[in-house]
């Protein structure tokens, strides 16, 4: 699966979408960018493209404009998401409602935990460690 990159221009473009609210977090994802709020992404950057997510009626309401399609890569579109309309880079304004909605839907959503790293992980990780240091103390010693 190719990942397109998203020029200077796109990343402004979506940086000027990004609402202004203290609980959004601009993140790099796969050299494109996503916008979240408590873990949860509501809106992407993926080449040239924006999209967001939303319930599933407002998702058809978006796919129903013209220039809307699916989000993310062709042989594997997001669930959930939708592109913005590229003529709409010409007025932003379209598309402010659009991401209001997107952010509403995700602040009712319950923010993302973390998982703890497994247990097996963290027990492989600490055996490699003191057998590096070991192996480094061996090799001091000859």
């Amino acid at each position: 699966m190719q990942i397109p990159k998203p020029t200077d221009e796109d990343k402004e473009f979506f940086r000027a979408l990004v609402p202004d609210n203290p609980d959004v977090e601009v993140k790099p994802m796969f050299g494109n960018l996503g916008a979240f709020v408590g873990g949860n992404m509501f809106m992407g950057l993926f080449g040239p493209d924006v999209g967001i997510k939303l319930d599933e009626a407002d998702r058809r309401r978006l796919l129903d404009e013209e220039g809307s399609g699916p989000f993310g890569p062709p042989e594997r579109p997001m669930s959930g998401y939708a592109t913005l309309p590229a003529a709409w880079r010409d007025s932003p304004s379209t598309a402010r409602p659009w991401i209001t909605t997107a952010l509403d839907q995700a602040l009712a959503l319950p923010p993302k935990v973390k998982k703890p790293k497994p247990a097996k992980a963290a027990e492989a990780a600490k055996a490699a460690k003191a057998a590096k240091a070991a192996k480094a103390a061996k090799n001091r010693h000859s």
